[in-house]
């Protein structure tokens, strides 16, 4: 069984894996849960984090571990299990993307963030559902406990580039989790060199497309723990069929 750590995406902490997280340990893994640097509290000092220091957070963890780990990143920490995948190539056996991507050497998530910004609030569903993120399949309850538990995330994380020094990162193989856009417009966008998912025309992918929302580890978390409890016993590498 493997070592699997789940990172969070913007405004959320380990508990916005519990139903994945439950699921891989019930078929034998070992799962660390993440909650990043100034994501533990509304209370939390979030001056001075930037990507450096999530990325740190994850390798902490990566390199504590005895065998290589499956690194499984959600929306915005696509950049961050990248990143540790960068510093410690070897010791990640495979990466998995949750409605996330990989991004290339020198890009942000949001470089135009006003300098003097420290956080970014969780916006209203009308706001995220204009900006592409969607909420589709989740129901009043979820997203209640979404907005009761929702953490302000640190602006200086999507605002400073992701550094990758390592090209033995890209032997590293990835599983794209797409749930928001469909493979085929994926593989088209990364084709075309779209910043977002420009670095996965390098490296070696297996797609699983679940439609739905952008957080299908709530919406979907049978199909999210299947294609991760895949990756881990097959390598990285598996069919688009999600079970």
């Amino acid at each position: 069984m493997a070592e699997i750590v789940l990172v969070p995406g913007f405004w959320l902490g380990a508990w916005a894996w519990d139903a994945v997280a439950q699921r891989l340990r019930d078929a034998g893994h070992h799962v660390v849960a993440l909650t990043l640097p100034g994501l533990e509290s509304r209370d939390a000092d979030r001056r001075s984090i930037g990507l450096g220091d999530h990325i740190g957070a994850v390798v902490d963890v990566v390199r504590a571990a005895a065998e290589p780990v499956v690194l499984v990143g959600h929306s915005g920490a696509g950049a961050v299990i990248y990143g540790a995948t960068d510093a410690m190539p070897e010791k990640v056996s495979c990466g998995v993307y949750v409605d996330s991507g990989p991004l290339p050497d020198g890009v942000a998530v949001a470089p135009d963030l006003p300098p003097d910004m420290v956080e970014i609030p969780l916006p209203g569903w009308a706001e995220l559902e204009a900006e592409g993120t969607s909420v589709a399949d989740l129901d009043d309850e979820t997203l209640a406990d979404f907005a009761a538990r929702a953490v302000p995330h640190p602006a200086g994380v999507p605002r400073e580039p992701l550094v990758l020094t390592n090209p033995a990162r890209r032997k590293v193989p990835v599983v794209e989790f797409c749930s928001t856009f469909p493979s085929a417009e994926i593989r088209e966008l990364a084709a075309q060199g779209m910043p977002f998912f420009a670095e996965l025309a390098h490296l070696d992918v297996s797609y699983v497309d679940v439609p739905t929302g952008h957080y299908p580890m709530w919406s979907r978390p049978d199909q999210v723990a299947s294609t991760i409890d895949r990756a881990a016993r097959q390598g990285g590498v598996v069919d688009g069929a999600a079970i």
